[in-house]
């Protein structure tokens, strides 16, 4: 026990609050930023959905397809820059639409260009946050370090969903949208004083980008547990995609009772994740990845539930297991790559399993509707399930799953305190 409370020092370290409090504050802009960005775009004259998809997709496609770059821009640059300028250009972006907005003028290539910024903002972050914590977090302490992150963030995607409709709703999407600029502006601010010495800065390489990319794979395909467990999340993102995105909201509007209940099956989720992280503060498995994966089986159950007309209340209640487990998968996940991928490499890495993990989540989202047409919501939500446990099934056959272990902690030293 007294070792919890030692590694809750983190939160007297400063470079560490640093990052947290960016981390919160960055998440929270991203979490008004979809309510703002829809109703915005959707309250422009002449726009339809038509419109608010091409802005959308502006933003996801260079999300996915700059993720390898970023891997690579992070591990070659000092990670604290890297991540500022990421936070500069992600609220140069929003200042941009909010300016439009507010100002009229608004032609469709303008506002795609500004979520197009976003979009590479967002695949140059990613990389360089997961490759940053161990700068700034001792190794015996990643774990912790990783939950507390990780419950800042969880908190603030609740409160922006709470907050982001009232504050659309009160001053209009334009001024939302400023508001999530000047988040991203301030987190920005806050990295930039993070001040890492240079020998705490990833050696950066001078070879090309496609030299670095071949190494970032090398140490991708070489550890067995990343891409058999890269490989189950494919599907897994996949069927919660279909699950999450449309055959949920559309069973609870065929038979459940509409809006209401799907919200309080995301209001169970939600919660379920900042348990999760609380919960992941106090384990520490010897078999990380294996206790991860196995945790993966129990986030079947919602769409199980959806698809044997179960009763809202226990619905809910799997929403909320799902949120747990995968919030201690999460932070089991990141913790174990932060501990065995070399530095030099992590962030490159870490774009390989970011890039994998999503890659047919859109695939998901399309056939969704046609296979509840051709087969029944209830139907498509049991295939959801299936495909859930399948893919877990099939990695927890991996011996790199099953056997890795995590480095025994060190004995605590007598008379030291947090």
């Amino acid at each position: 026990m007294r070792g919890h409370f030692q590694d809750l020092g983190l939160l007297r370290d400063r470079r560490f609050t640093l990052l947290l409090a960016a981390r919160t504050i960055s998440v929270l802009g991203s979490a008004f930023a979809p309510v703002a960005l829809a109703f915005g775009v959707l309250d422009l004259p002449g726009a339809d959905a038509t419109t608010l998809s091409v802005v959308l997709t502006a933003e996801a496609l260079p999300m996915v397809l700059f993720m390898l770059v970023g891997g690579v821009i992070a591990d070659r640059f000092p990670r604290h820059l890297v991540m500022t300028a990421g936070e500069a250009a992600n609220a140069l972006a929003f200042f941009s639409l909010a300016a439009m907005m507010l100002t009229g003028w608004t032609p469709l290539p303008a506002l795609a260009a500004a979520a197009a910024l976003s979009g590479v903002s967002m695949a140059v972050l990613f990389p360089a946050l997961t490759g940053i914590i161990p700068e700034v977090v001792p190794a015996e302490r990643l774990q912790t370090g990783n939950a507390l992150l990780g419950l800042g963030a969880n908190v603030s995607r609740v409160a922006g969903a709470v907050f982001g409709g009232g504050t659309v709703v009160l001053v209009g999407g334009g001024w939302a949208l400023a508001v999530s600029g000047l988040m991203f502006a301030v987190a920005g601010a806050l990295i930039a004083a993070l001040r890492l010495t240079p020998s705490e800065r990833p050696a950066g390489p001078r070879h090309s980008v496609l030299a670095d990319l071949r190494d970032g794979w090398r140490e991708f395909s070489s550890r067995q547990w990343i891409w058999v467990v890269v490989a189950q999340f494919s599907v897994m993102v996949m069927a919660l995609q279909a699950g999450h995105g449309v055959l949920g909201p559309l069973l609870a509007k065929e038979s459940l009772g509409g809006p209401l209940v799907w919200s309080a099956f995301l209001t169970g989720e939600a919660v379920g994740t900042i348990a999760g992280v609380l919960v992941s503060l106090r384990l520490r498995p010897s078999r990380p990845i294996l206790l991860g994966t196995l945790l993966c089986l129990p986030t079947a159950a919602p769409y199980l539930l959806l698809g044997l007309g179960a009763p809202v209340w226990a619905i809910v209640a799997a929403s909320f297991a799902l949120g747990v487990c995968f919030d201690v998968f999460g932070v089991l996940w990141q913790t174990t790559m932060q501990r065995e991928v070399p530095a030099e490499a992590l962030s490159r890495v870490s774009a390989y399993d970011a890039l994998g993990s999503l890659m047919f989540g859109p695939l998901g989202l399309m056939l969704a509707g046609p296979l509840a047409a051709l087969v029944g919501t209830r139907e498509a939500l049991l295939g959801c399930a299936a495909l859930v446990v399948l893919s877990t099934l099939a990695a927890l056959l991996s011996p790199g799953v099953r056997n890795l272990r995590a480095p025994a902690p060190a004995p605590a030293a007598e008379g030291v305190s947090g």
